[in-house]
């Protein structure tokens, strides 16, 4: 490898960037510009990888968390072989392309997260990192290191300013995650001018001070041999999580806009792409060109990747025969399957004691990972309300057991779970207090984009916790989270709902599932659940009547039961329909909805402690609904209960007033 290729192939990856923005007329070409030397080193001498098997379990996994900068990326999967055209970046930013404005999780192949929010893909990294951690410690067994691999985050100035990158960088650096590397674009600018506008401190001493191994490049733009070297000595590093900071120039290479907030988000122009190819030594005249030498000297990765691939298959195949149980666990996590049987024998619910859903919810996720030994969660500090602690989940050092420990740190929490799904191998669950969804929304909003199975465990979920107040008391948080596309909202009436809404949620291949769950004792008013059972259809005919139908979800069925005792008794035949998940009832037939709320009966009323928009989809124009459409108040539960009209006497009222009208 010669210094000129190395610099030709640095070149292609900018102008490729600057043609496809310039053609979409759209973009962000600095980064992609002043990036390029530290990505091509990175992919050319570091990266462990297989473009004609992007899959691959044991690759190294590389985050774009500076997600505007996509055209970097794509330019280098395109570079080293991957199934991505110089037609797929010709489309970048169109309809239906391949190379979307920010990348997109297995919209294109190579793509490890979906980035673009800032700071997202700094967790995500933290996350298939504590990923890798723990599947290394659950499998691998001396003289078999089958899972052993690094995870790079490329991150921004922007990046390091939000929240979330600090959250995780707290926790990485706390649980040692030495097999992490950030490489960090310190350029200094951002959107709207130089990064002095809005901070002024030292980055590298802020993630020592999280316990981060820290380095700095001064000539991120020329000197490859600093960059490989501090590539090397962060993957030496086995007991830090790493970061290099690389000062760049960005839109390195563009004589009017190198090193302006002009370079950040908008084309640069016929003029001056022509400017900047003739000041990089390029022919001003040719886009999308790739010379046969890079071509080549790029493509190696694609050999190289083989190779790799194929010794650790060799490894594999020696693993199966030493450990035939564990390999075949390992099978089965890689394939995101559950192993047979992994729903038999869950908790059942009866008798007159009634129970948290919280509490029962626990004990589902017990018996669950006794079965599942690649479930894996935690809490943001509250595991002991929030009964998310899996029993003999502890061992080893810190981030090498089941139960995560993530402080609190709730956004931090949410993206680092679904970090774990991208990375693979392992199912995970996080929870907190429902009210603390507003901390977690960017993240959940992300998994239910891409369609991740993330388990969010949700409890205190209504006015019914009571004395804490309306802080901590969620009324808009079920409306406003069944308001997100592809996100199941599952909100539990006792104990054999959770276990339905747990297996449900674990069985989910396509999206996530939040699991809201109460604080309080709720009677067991439901049957028995079985896989299929009524409760996992999202709605169901909970109690039989003709002349009213009264829909509830959560602690609030128990009192539309107790409304339609009482209505029976003035001669009034109520239906008790529980509703625990709006979105599982929306997919069903349309004759199976119709049998649970026939449209011939317009009469109903809805009860649920959180605000009545929306419940006008199911109770029409002439029902009522009866919840909470204010703030809560601090007092006792059931004094709130009886004070916001969450009572059989309010549904009994609004019940009549419907029949009569």
């Amino acid at each position: 490898m010669t210094a000129d290729l190395s610099t030709l192939s640095i070149n292609t990856i900018r102008t490729l960037a600057i043609d496809a923005i310039q053609k979409a007329n759209s973009g962000h070409p600095g980064l992609p510009m002043g990036c390029a030397p530290m990505a091509y080193t990175l992919w050319h001498q570091h990266l462990k990888h297989d473009p004609k098997q992007p899959h691959w379990f044991d690759r190294d996994r590389f985050v774009l968390s500076a997600g505007h900068g996509s055209m970097l990326l794509y330019a280098l999967l395109h570079l080293t072989g991957y199934d991505l055209s110089l037609d797929d970046l010709k489309a970048f930013r169109q309809w239906g392309s391949r190379t979307p404005g920010h990348p997109e999780w297995h919209e294109t192949p190579g793509v490890e997260a979906t980035t673009g929010p800032l700071g997202q893909g700094a967790a995500n990294a933290v996350g298939m990192a504590l990923a890798e951690k723990y599947l290394a410690r659950h499998f691998n067994r001396p003289g078999h290191a089958i899972i052993d691999h690094f995870t790079y985050a490329l991150v921004s100035d922007g990046d390091v300013m939000e929240g979330v990158a600090y959250e995780a960088a707290s926790i990485a650096g706390h649980l040692g995650l030495g097999k992490l590397i950030y490489l960090y674009d310190a350029n200094e600018i951002t959107l709207d001018g130089p990064l002095s506008l809005t901070m002024s401190e030292d980055v590298g001493a802020r993630y020592a001070a999280c316990g981060w191994h820290v380095q700095h490049v001064t000539d991120g733009d020329r000197d490859l041999a600093a960059l490989d070297r501090a590539i090397a000595a962060a993957k030496a590093e086995q007991d830090k999580p790493s970061i290099i900071v690389i000062k760049t120039t960005i839109g390195f290479g563009s004589p009017k806009k190198a090193g302006t907030s002009s370079a950040h988000g908008s084309p640069l122009g016929d003029a001056e792409v022509a400017a900047t190819k003739t000041a990089l030594g390029w022919d001003p005249t040719q886009s999308f060109h790739v010379p046969a030498d890079v071509a080549a000297h790029m493509g190696e990765a694609v050999a190289k990747g083989a190779r790799s691939h194929a010794a650790w298959k060799q490894q594999l195949a020696a693993y199966r025969a030493a450990h035939a149980d564990l390999a075949v666990q390992l099978d089965q996590a890689i394939a995101g399957e559950l192993p047979a049987g992994w729903d038999q024998d869950l908790p059942t619910f009866t008798g007159a004691k009634p129970v948290a859903t919280r509490s029962a919810a626990g004990k589902v996720l017990a018996a669950l990972a006794a079965k599942v030994p690649w479930l894996l969660g935690g809490d943001a500090d509250l595991g002991g309300s929030t009964k998310t602690i899996v029993p003999g989940g502890d061992y080893g050092k810190a981030g090498e057991g089941r139960n995560l420990r993530f402080g609190i740190r709730e956004h931090a929490m949410a993206a680092m779970g679904n970090g774990m799904l991208y990375h693979g191998g392992a199912r995970t669950f996080v929870a907190t207090f429902f009210v603390f969804s507003d901390y977690m929304r960017p993240s959940v909003r992300l998994a239910a984009l891409n369609k991740m199975p993330a388990i969010f465990v949700w409890t205190h979920d209504s006015v019914g916790l009571g004395e804490d107040g309306p802080t901590h008391q969620p009324v808009e948080h079920l409306m406003a989270l069944r308001a997100m596309p592809n996100l199941w909202v599952f909100r539990p009436a006792d104990g054999n709902e959770t276990t339905a809404g747990w297996r449900a949620a674990l069985a989910r291949t396509n999206g996530p599932t939040g699991l809201v769950l109460s604080r309080q004792d709720l009677p067991n008013v439901t049957p028995a659940p079985a896989p299929g059972s009524s409760a996992e259809r999202g709605a169901y005919v909970l109690a039989d009547g003709t002349d009213v139908i009264l829909i509830a979800s959560g602690s609030e069925v128990a009192i539309a039961l107790e409304a339609r005792e009482a209505l029976a008794k003035d001669g009034v035949s109520a239906r008790v329909v529980s509703m625990p998940c709006w979105e599982l009832f929306a997919e069903q037939p349309q004759a199976y909805r119709e049998s649970v709320l026939p449209p011939s009966q317009a009469r109903r009323v809805s009860i649920e402690a959180g605000v009545t928009f929306g419940w006008r989809e199911h109770i029409g124009d002439r029902g009522i609904a009866i919840g909470v459409d204010r703030f809560g108040a601090s007092a006792p539960g059931e004094v709130l209960y009886e004070q916001f009209g969450l009572t059989p006497a309010a549904v009994v009222a609004a019940a009549k007033k419907v029949v009569a009208s």
